[in-house]
């Protein structure tokens, strides 16, 4: 392969080392799947400074490593070494002219088309960095327009692939994967976000086509290419979490385990599996063999504690859907000693189980759950800018518990799991939702049976919609509606949680949707969408019924706006 920037490289010596290096970087993906993390990069340094896929392949698990540990040195040089895979692209590449500016692809060699797709993929992988990276929204625009080059790289690749037949070399099926990956993934990501939020990032007028690209990701992750593996993790993700925490929480569990078996059957102990496959089992409410699978991803490897992370970080919601609030703080409390993700997020989350249990209770660590409130704002950090919604709202949450004598919140860990869809999780399972209504009661007569504050109304109302989600996964649906509408019948008294109006909203649709009330549901859809702003986690609430309308075949748009009320 040729290393010098225009040194000749003849047809035949191009294919072979073109060949070579995709069969080497299938190898050391193969060793990155069963947990061989260091062999996976020690295969792949040698040549990462002449072989584009080396490169990328190389600067994509220091990505990957790099968004799990979320420290900043491993940021910067993850950016580093996917800028100089960039520049090893681009010594590939066609110098002159867009794809499609040429009467035909006969011009176009097979490497010159691997090196445009791989060059796609960097930029694509450089913006998710820029935007984890730098706290300016200088450096968010700079990663929009990242985005916004790499899919127009993808829409040409795709236009030309399909438009000359000359051009299919013996590693088409590496290219294919390649513009299936960057297809997919484009359609995918834009058919989730809501009109308003494809403006700030520039992508006014573009709209993605779900179905379309959840199937060139299948397609993409089914055929044996050297983008396989991106292709099922980025679908996994899919139907796993985003369905969830960005959607309805209707994720297709069958389709994520006809997509994860073949990958069990050929990487047995891979943590990265291992902890799907927990996930799948979580959807379908089996939490006890959901447990089993995370704590075996955490035995199978021991070089990336940041998989160990991500297992935490469900173990924490899976004694939470068994209330084991004990065992659910341990795991919070690993998290908030280990992983740099979210800090706030994990103090808050510890103070919250503390307060679950009852007040004469041994704590354990001779913790107390108010000196933990009270710390949580000072583990605030920023991302691209921001704060994130989910360190924000935990903020806001404990800010009562700097009184004196503060008024304890009534259900902080049920309200969070609001948060995260948890109450889908448990919809499958009648003896989970009937220990969370329980729950839900008990702090009702407490609160009942307290003197009236300034909080009194907005925590009656966080009760009365945590209820409602937990009548309506009972099937108690006129019980359910009642609830809803009692939260949103109480607009004008709320103090501080305003984030219940349109998320009361939003749960009287999706009733709709149950009972075959599509003009109904619709109707609540958009008012939700279009008459509340600047309420916690926002764009959580937006994303879902964006979801819930996109379902219906509703317009998701953002024209008809509804005065404000």
């Amino acid at each position: 392969m040729s290393t010098g920037k225009d040194a000749p490289v003849s047809e035949s010596s191009s294919q072979v080392s073109l060949q070579e290096s995709l069969e080497e970087c299938m190898e050391a993906l193969d060793l990155f799947l069963n947990n061989q993390f260091s062999e996976s990069l020690d295969k792949l340094r040698p040549r990462a400074k002449d072989s584009m896929y080396h490169a990328l392949i190389y600067a994509t698990i220091l990505e990957m490593q790099a968004m799990m540990t979320f420290q900043h040195e491993d940021i910067v040089h993850a950016g580093n070494t996917m800028k100089a895979a960039q520049e090893v692209c681009q010594r590939f590449r066609k110098k002159s002219g867009s794809l499609l500016s040429r009467s035909n692809g006969d011009d176009l060699t097979e490497e010159q088309l691997h090196a445009e797709v791989s060059y796609a993929e960097c930029l694509l992988q450089r913006a998710a960095l820029t935007f984890l990276q730098d706290e300016n929204m200088v450096s968010f625009i700079k990663g929009g327009m990242k985005v916004r080059n790499s899919y127009l790289i993808y829409k040409e690749l795709h236009t030309v692939i399909q438009s000359y037949a000359a051009l299919k070399g013996p590693n088409h099926k590496h290219l294919e994967g390649g513009v299936s990956f960057g297809i997919g993934a484009f359609n995918l990501t834009l058919s989730l976000f809501p009109a308003r939020i494809l403006k700030v990032l520039e992508f006014a007028g573009y709209s993605g086509d779900k179905e379309y690209g959840l199937s060139q990701l299948f397609v993409g992750a089914t055929s044996h290419n050297l983008r396989s593996m991106m292709c099922a993790l980025l679908l996994l993700c899919y139907y796993t979490f985003l369905s969830f925490i960005l959607g309805t929480g209707e994720g297709d569990v069958a389709d994520a385990e006809r997509l994860l078996n073949p990958f069990r059957l050929r990487y047995p102990r891979g943590a990265i599996f291992l902890f799907f496959a927990g996930r799948t089992e979580e959807i379908k409410g089996n939490i006890d063999e959901a447990v089993a699978l995370f704590e075996d991803g955490c035995k199978a490897q021991q070089a990336w504690k940041e998989f160990h992370h991500m297992c935490y970080w469900e173990l924490m919601w899976c004694f939470t859907y068994k209330r084991v609030w004990k065992m659910a703080y341990f795991y919070a409390d690993l998290l908030s000693q280990e992983s740099r993700w979210s800090k706030a997020m994990y103090m808050y989350m510890k103070a919250a189980y503390l307060s679950m249990l009852p007040e004469g209770e041994a704590r354990p660590f001779g913790d107390n759950e108010v000196e933990l409130f009270r710390r949580v704002p000072s583990f605030k950090q920023k991302i691209a800018g921001k704060s994130p919604p989910t360190e924000k709202f935990a903020i806001r949450k404990a800010r009562r518990y700097r009184a004196s004598n503060p008024v304890r919140l009534p259900v902080p860990v049920l309200e969070m799991m609001y948060m995260w869809n948890g109450f889908t999780m448990i919809s499958k399972r009648p003896e989970l939702t009937e220990g969370m209504m329980e729950t839900l009661l008990e702090a009702e007569r407490t609160l009942q049976e307290a003197p009236v504050n300034e909080y009194t109304v907005d925590d009656g109302c966080v009760i009365l919609l945590l209820k409602g989600v937990c009548l309506r996964n009972q099937g108690n649906l006129q019980a359910a509606e009642e609830c809803f509408n009692k939260v949103y019948s109480s607009e004008k008294k709320l103090k501080f949680d305003h984030y219940l109006i349109p998320n009361s909203l939003l749960e009287l649709g999706l009733l709709h949707v149950d009972q075959g009330r599509r003009d109904q549901a619709i109707k609540l859809l958009q008012k939700a969408k279009n008459n509340y702003k600047e309420y916690s986690m926002e764009s959580r609430t937006q994303f879902r019924i964006h979801a819930a309308l996109s379902k219906l075949k509703a317009d998701t748009s953002d024209q008809d706006e509804i005065t404000s009320m």
